[in-house]
C-alpha cells in the first residue's frame, strides 16, 4: 500500500497526522498511486498543459489495460471505452464536462478518477446542495481580518474552483442540478471567460491552462434547480448509462465489493458470484419490469435499484457473514439488505415486493433458499 504525499503545509498543533493504513478510504490518487506513476513513466503521447498524464493515458487508467512493461492497470469503469473518451477529451478542450445519469451510475466515481489522472488530485470538490452558498463556487472572505484590515487579498478565502483555477487544475462539483439557480449562474462567467471577478480588489483571477469542471448531475432531479439554457451550453454533457448486461453488473459489484471488503478488513469472501447473480438480477428484473426470460411482467418499485445499490447489499451481506456467519456470502445475509433496497415506501412498494417474491422467485427452484429467507423478514 502506498503512503499518501506529504501535505503542502503543517498540521495544527497536536493534529494526528494519520498514515495510509489508518484512513477509511484513500483518494484515487493515492490507492492508484502506483499505476498512475506507471503510467506516466511509459506515456509517451502529447499531454494538454498541466496535464500528468496524456488523453490516452488516462482513457487506460479508466478502462485498465497491460502496459509494455507487463504493469496491469486495473478498469475503474466498466462499460462504454467511446463514452470515457469523449469525457476525457472533454477535458482537454475549454468546455466543462458534465457525468450525467440516474443515482448509482458511478458519475462520483469516474469524475474523482478523471481528476486523479488529469490533476494528480481529486481533493478540489463542491458539494452541491440546496443551501450551498455562492462562496463555495466563487470566493468568501476571513471576516476577522476584513474588518480589522479591509479587504486585501490575505483576507480572501478561495474557494475549491478558484484555487483549480490559480493552479490549472481540475475541480469538481458534485450533485450541480442541487444548487440554487442564482448560485449555479456564478459559474458562467468562469466556464465562459475563464476568469473569476473580485470587484471587492477591484481585480481577477484568470485561469491557468488546465482549469476544468466536472460536474455531475442526477436524472432523478429533473426539475428540482434545472440548468439555465446559458450553462448547458458551457458543458458537454456524458450520459453514464446502467450496465447493459447483467454480467457486465455482476462483475462490477464483484470488483467493487472485494475492494470494500479488504478496505474494511471483513474476514469474509463473497465465495462464487452466484448470490451476487441473485442480488442483481433481482435489480434489474424490477427496473425493466419484466423477468429476464421476458415471460412474466412484474411491477417497479419507487426505488432506483442501481448498480451502486447492489454494492451496497452485498456489502451489507459480507459483513453480516464475517460477524455473524460462517464467513461465506448466503442467502440469509443478503435477504435483509435486499428488502431494505426494494422496500422504500413501506406501503406501495412492499406490495410490488410482495407480488414479485410470490410470482418469480417463489416458481426459480434454484432460488428457495433466498424465497426462505425473505419470507421470514416478514
Amino acid at each position: 500500500m502506498t503512503t499518501p504525499p506529504a501535505p503542502d503545509h503543517d498540521p495544527a498543533p497536536g493534529a494526528e497526522v494519520l498514515t495510509a493504513r489508518e484512513v477509511l478510504r484513500e483518494p484515487a490518487e493515492v490507492a492508484y498511486a502506483d499505476e498512475l506513476a506507471a503510467l506516466a513513466a511509459a506515456d509517451d503521447r502529447p499531454r494538454p498543459p498541466r496535464w500528468r498524464l496524456s488523453p490516452w493515458a488516462v482513457t487506460t487508467y479508466l478502462l485498465g489495460g497491460t502496459l509494455g512493461d507487463g504493469t496491469v492497470i486495473t478498469p475503474k469503469y466498466l462499460g462504454s471505452r467511446r463514452l470515457m473518451e469523449i469525457a476525457v477529451a472533454s477535458l482537454a478542450t475549454d468546455r466543462a464536462l458534465l457525468l450525467l445519469g440516474v443515482p448509482g451510475t458511478a458519475k462520483t466515481w469516474v469524475g474523482e478518477h478523471l481528476a486523479a489522472a488529469v490533476s494528480g488530485s481529486s481533493a478540489l470538490v463542491v458539494q452541491g446542495t440546496a443551501g450551498t452558498p455562492e462562496e463555495s463556487l466563487r470566493y468568501g472572505w476571513n471576516y476577522a481580518r476584513l474588518l480589522a484590515e479591509g479587504p486585501s487579498r490575505a483576507a480572501l478565502v478561495p474557494s475549491p474552483v478558484m484555487r483549480a483555477m490559480e493552479s490549472g487544475a481540475v475541480v469538481r462539483i458534485e450533485e450541480l442540478t442541487r444548487i440554487p439557480a442564482d448560485v449555479q449562474d456564478a459559474l458562467i462567467t468562469i466556464l465562459s471567460e475563464k476568469t473569476l471577478p473580485v470587484p471587492e480588489l477591484d481585480t481577477q483571477v484568470p485561469a491557468r491552462p488546465g482549469f476544468n469542471v466536472i460536474a455531475t448531475a442526477n436524472n432523478r432531479d429533473k426539475g428540482v434547480n434545472e440548468l439555465s439554457s446559458a450553462l448547458k451550453r458551457r458543458f458537454n454533457t456524458v450520459v453514464l448509462p446502467l450496465p447493459d448486461t447483467l454480467e457486465q453488473e455482476v462483475e462490477i459489484v464483484r470488483t467493487r465489493v472485494a475492494a470494500i471488503g479488504a478496505g474494511l478488513a471483513l474476514p469474509a469472501d463473497v465465495g462464487a458470484t452466484s448470490e451476487i447473480e441473485r442480488v442483481v438480477t433481482v435489480f434489474r428484473e424490477l427496473r425493466s419490469g419484466t423477468t429476464a426470460d421476458q415471460r412474466t411482467t412484474v411491477k417497479s418499485p419507487s426505488a432506483t435499484l442501481s448498480t451502486a445499490e447492489a454494492i451496497s447489499v452485498m456489502t451489507n451481506g459480507l459483513a453480516l457473514a464475517a460477524h455473524f456467519g460462517d464467513g461465506t456470502v448466503r442467502a440469509d445475509d443478503v435477504a435483509a439488505g435486499l428488502v431494505g433496497a426494494v422496500v422504500k415506501d413501506p406501503v406501495q412498494d412492499r406490495l410490488v415486493w410482495q407480488e414479485y417474491l410470490e410470482t418469480v422467485v417463489k416458481d426459480r427452484r434454484s432460488w428457495a433458499d433466498l424465497y426462505r429467507a425473505c419470507r421470514e423478514l416478514g
